[in-house]
């Protein structure tokens, strides 16, 4: 059984199925869609994210933010991996990279591989498993 979703792999290269937003256990909170969903379904910090928006990666009807793009990696995105890398563990453009380099199905193959243990997920942000 897949536990991640190629659909669930952000634009800016985080894997939203390791996102404490999307584990949430507690039964009264609605999960994250994550930031392909419906305009409608997704936390308002999605809808207005400057990288999911971005005119370059919509010009050329990527899928995520890429390596041939002349900005690769930009301002917004070098923060973000900053941040994540410091406190988290997980690169963004790192992630980027690898779909680039192998396509996201292996990309999506190798999470599988690195963040399931046990049929359970770990979550990057409070590093337990769901």
């Amino acid at each position: 059984m897949k536990h991640i979703s190629a659909q669930l792999i952000a634009p800016c290269g985080m894997n939203c199925n390791l996102c404490s937003a999307r584990l949430r256990a507690e039964k009264h909170i609605v999960k994250c869609p994550g930031c392909r969903a419906a305009e409608t379904e997704k936390p308002r910090s999605c809808v207005g994210c400057v990288l999911k928006n971005c005119a370059i990666i919509k010009n050329n009807n990527w899928k995520y933010c890429s390596p041939q793009c002349p900005q690769f990696p930009c301002q917004r995105l070098r923060n973000l991996d900053k941040r994540y890398r410091t406190k988290y563990g997980l690169s963004m453009i790192a992630n980027l990279e690898s779909i680039a380099r192998i396509g996201i199905r292996k990309f999506v193959a190798g999470e599988e591989k690195k963040w399931v243990k046990n049929g359970k997920v770990f979550c990057v942000h409070n590093k337990k498993y769901y």
